[in-house]
């Protein structure tokens, strides 16, 4: 056997009013002066208001110029932010693009160069030579789970390929998970998200990387979300289901330490050439994908079955109701079967292809996934 190495680092405060902690937390950090890097959605909203009244003490700026899939810029701009406040920390505050911008505007507020440059696939990547700010990291959606990540998904402004900065450096030095703050969620992004959550939890579980520990928790995961999401859906104001999914989301992003699939590779395609929401992308793609990968797991969607509630007697029976049941909670959910409903024909096909192929996530699908797969998962997917 080889060496691993595992990693379970981030503090959570978990739980309904857990956002009123954070003053007091920030305060006996000696922090005096944070910015709250947020969405232009969350701007809009008695939310941050009401969040900014609770930091009592403290004197906090924001910077809200996160808006769609977070790219560059925003990061930049961030960063500008942070310096002309003379900030000495950063709460991120949003769903996973403002989170994702706020972990990257303090290593940006401290180091040169332009924030890409740190990506892992640049070919002159640079390091994190500095101490970064003191970040703390609020979700408003239960999706990404970005909140107990260590890494930040950013764009290319112009082209739109999604770039990774990974390192346990940009990790939040502590997580308020408040499900209070996803009561107001409208139902399409709690489908889209909760779905996001999901396929953390699924395509994790089926990686063949070597984690027992993400097993564990993905499998807990899925069956935690199984029950929530189609309640959260329907039912906006249910705390229960709201915490459950908000749980979920991050257990999807602890467990993916262990890599994803060929499903992540899809939305990311769709996301660069449609600018279609992640969740969205991955709640469309996830039962055409799983269907590619049922021989190469068969015993694993035994056991995914079980958690979602409809094993059978058998392995190829159980892995058929376990995608017939995720076809069935997209219904359920309103997330649309095909992504022709969503605005994607042929016409965006290569393009698709030539993203998806060169997508590191696939490296670790169940089922070894090559352009010519590709093209027949998409074109079943139309």
């Amino acid at each position: 056997m080889s060496i691993e190495k595992f990693s379970f680092p981030t503090t959570i405060h978990f739980g309904p009013g857990a956002r009123k902690l954070v003053a007091e937390h920030l305060k006996a950090q000696g922090i005096k002066r944070p910015l709250i890097v947020t969405d232009k959605g969350i701007a809009a909203l008695p939310l941050l208001d009401e969040f900014k009244s609770s930091l009592t003490g403290l004197n906090a700026a924001t910077f809200a110029g996160v808006y769609g899939n977070p790219s560059a810029s925003q990061v930049m701009a961030g960063a500008a932010a942070y310096q002309a406040h003379g900030a000495d920390a950063v709460i991120g505050l949003g769903g996973g693009a403002a989170l994702d911008v706020a972990k990257v505007v303090g290593l940006m507020a401290t180091h040169s160069g332009d924030v890409l440059e740190y990506a892992w696939d640049h070919p002159q990547v640079r390091a994190i030579t500095k101490e970064l700010p003191y970040f703390i990291a609020l979700p408003t959606t239960s999706g990404t789970g970005s909140e107990v990540g260590r890494s930040s998904v950013v764009s290319e402004d112009a082209s739109h390929i999604k770039r990774i900065i990974f390192s346990p450096k940009i990790l939040a030095k502590a997580v308020f998970a408040d499900p209070e703050l996803t009561l107001d969620l409208p139902a399409a992004i709690t489908a889209a998200t909760g779905m996001d959550a999901l396929t953390h939890n699924i395509e994790s579980y089926l990686s063949p990387a070597y984690h027992p520990m993400c097993d564990g928790i993905a499998l807990e995961g899925v069956r935690i979300a199984a029950r929530a999401l189609p309640i959260a859906v329907r039912e906006p104001k249910n705390i229960q289901a709201r915490a459950d999914m908000m749980m979920a989301s991050m257990m999807g992003a602890v467990a993916f330490q262990k890599d994803l699939g060929a499903t992540h590779s899809c939305a990311h395609a769709l996301g660069t050439v449609l600018d279609m929401h992640h969740g969205l992308a991955n709640g469309i793609m996830i039962d055409h994908v799983m269907r590619f990968n049922c021989p190469a797991a068969m015993n694993k969607f035994r056991v995914l079955a079980q958690c979602a509630g409809v094993e059978t007697a058998d392995d190829a029976s159980s892995a058929d109701a376990f995608i017939a049941w995720l076809s069935q909670l997209k219904r359920e959910i309103a997330i649309p079967a095909r992504l022709s409903v969503a605005g994607a024909d042929l016409a965006q096909l290569p393009r698709l292809l030539d993203i998806a192929e060169k997508d590191i996530c696939h490296q670790t699908n169940p089922r070894p996934c090559t352009r010519a797969d590709f093209e027949a998962i998409f074109r079943a997917a139309l």
